[in-house]
């Protein structure tokens, strides 16, 4: 059963999960059954107010992540069709 969270709570939960794992806005969404637009408007907007350091932290992982998803679209890409190729 899940336990009601206050909106500052899940923001400062999402940030600490984002900065421990490294992981993209995606992958934490999906990890706290929200959207990706509830994460982003948590992590860049409401912990700006509620705790700045840690804004700051998570905000370099999220800068982080956005400059290698090009790089990671692309493995995905290529993993595709590498399999489709042996498929054929």
């Amino acid at each position: 059963m899940k336990r009601n969270v206050s909106i500052e709570e899940r923001a400062v939960n999402l940030a600490q999960y984002i900065i421990d794992s490294k992981d993209t806005v995606r992958g934490a969404a999906k990890k706290f059954g929200v959207s990706k637009s509830t994460v982003h408007k948590d992590v860049s907007e409401r912990l700006l107010k509620i705790n700045p350091i840690l804004a700051h932290e998570v905000r370099q992982i999220l800068d982080e992540n956005k400059a290698e998803r090009h790089i990671r679209g692309g493995l995905a890409t290529k993993m595709k069709y590498s399999h489709h190729e042996e498929a054929i």
